[in-house]
């Protein structure tokens, strides 16, 4: 079957090789030429690409089953394993792969780039083109590319299909963030780590989250309430390096005896959770033969990195559904599509609604409302005071289980909760400590280092 995917990001690239080991024959269109000759990547109009990622098992997992070479390609250029002790006289268990997005990208566009059946196709899908109420291809620079069916994996912001379907699901999430990426000195570690992915310290008012890379190299992000203009300064280097020599965590990692910053302060901001099931307002196909994928089903929160995973989870469900002999019937395999995605999907992006909504209740400075459903992240903290807790908040950690498996132990959270403990606050400055550091360093007047 011959296939056009809008998008060459993770979705569309792994998606074009998984297809063509089985027959197809692919083409990927995107108006981004690729990296340099000497490995670095501009990567216009995808805001978050230098920012932090974490690449969980789900990553892994799809690597390993549909392209193992390219998971061995990543290791080679120096993406690393995060992984967590197993059972006593047991191997560790893996949780996923530290790497950039620049790397991760680079390496499995290399590895489309040589895959036969995969053509690579710079340039603007400017429309789907239609026949007979069924998708038949892209309009591409003014040119026809006529294929059996179409796969929308242009991201977020991608407006080839925008209309076609009922109006998404969003909401702001309510946050907005700096980061930064540096390099380790020769002989140096990475800091402190608090989850296997990253160094995580919450407080009220903001958060600060370390995430260890490829070949030595991490980022130091800054999170704060989207409308919180006190901090907008941080984009600044001055108010950006007070703030982390301020914060224990971020301090212990860019100690200048440890690392260097190796990029200006990235902003990364206008993030919002969507989803957008494959069906128009009246409950119907829109076109069949056109299929959505990744980001352009849902998006969350970048914080928690779920992004990748859930798009690749999706890319494997088509896959088997295409096994299956989908094609036979592609508006009925759509349909199942895209009742999968609402079953296993959408509860992430529900449970980033909530989660993000409480987060910003208590950013606000308002207590744990306990006369409603507790969110995910709020369970997940009482495993302080409960480790029993962590048999069920565990696999929901690791995305095993779906959100909706912390039901069975939130009675239990929520007495934990009525008894007046709350999650400890990290030693560190304050929010309005920190927020009289950013303006200080705005009016350039001296900052005392942590």
């Amino acid at each position: 079957m011959r296939i056009a995917i809008a998008g060459a990001g993770p979705t569309g690239l792994f998606a074009a090789i998984a297809l063509a080991r089985r027959g197809h024959d692919i083409t990927v269109v995107d108006r981004d030429p690729g990296p340099l000759p000497d490995g670095t990547w501009a990567r216009a109009g995808v805001m978050q690409f230098h920012h932090p990622h974490a690449f969980r098992i789900q990553v892994v997992e799809a690597l390993s089953d549909e392209a193992p070479e390219v998971l061995a390609a990543l290791f080679e250029a120096g993406a690393e394993r995060a992984t967590v002790p197993g059972p006593p006289d047991a191997p560790e268990i893996a949780v996923g792969v530290r790497c950039r997005r620049l790397v991760f990208e680079r390496v499995l566009r290399a590895a489309a780039e040589s895959e036969p059946g995969v053509t690579m196709l710079c340039g603007h899908a400017e429309e789907v083109l239609v026949d007979r109420g069924r998708a038949t291809g892209l309009r591409v620079d003014g040119h026809r590319l006529d294929t059996e069916l179409v796969l929308d994996a242009s991201g977020r912001s991608g407006r080839l299909t925008r209309g076609m379907r009922a109006p998404a699901q969003s909401g702001d999430c309510g946050v907005a963030y700096v980061s930064r990426q540096y390099r380790l000195r020769p002989g140096a570690e990475f800091g402190p780590m608090s989850m296997p992915i990253a160094g995580v310290a919450f407080y009220p008012g903001y958060g600060v989250i370390a995430f260890p890379h490829d070949n030595g190299i991490f980022s130091a992000l800054v999170l704060r309430a989207s409308d919180d203009r006190a901090f907008t300064g941080m984009r600044e280097v001055p108010a950006y390096e007070a703030v982390v020599a301020a914060v224990p965590l971020l301090a212990a990692w860019t100690d200048p005896a440890r690392a260097l910053p190796i990029t200006d302060v990235l902003p990364g901001g206008r993030l919002h959770n969507t989803y957008c099931g494959q069906l128009d307002r009246d409950g119907a196909v829109p076109l069949p033969g056109l299929v959505f994928l990744g980001d352009t089903v849902c998006t969350t929160n970048p914080a928690a990195g779920r992004g990748v995973a859930t798009s690749l989870t999706q890319v494997r469900q088509l896959l088997a559904l295409l096994d299956e002999g989908a094609a036979a019937d592609i508006e009925a395999a759509t349909r199942a599509f895209d009742a999968w995605c609402t079953g296993t999907i959408k509860p992430w992006f529900d449970d980033h609604v909530d989660c993000d909504a409480g987060l910003a209740a208590r950013w606000a400075g308002e207590d744990v409302d306990l006369s409603r459903r507790l969110p995910s992240d709020l369970i997940g903290a009482a495993c302080e005071v409960d480790p029993s807790l962590m048999r069920v908040v565990g696999p929901y950690l690791g995305m095993q289980a779906l959100p909706g498996s912390l039901d069975v132990v939130e009675s239990r959270v929520r007495e934990i909760y009525a008894s007046g403990w709350r999650p400890p606050v990290p030693a560190g400055p304050t929010r309005d400590e920190l927020a009289d550091l950013v303006a200080r360093a705005a009016r350039r007047e001296p900052v005392a280092s942590a």
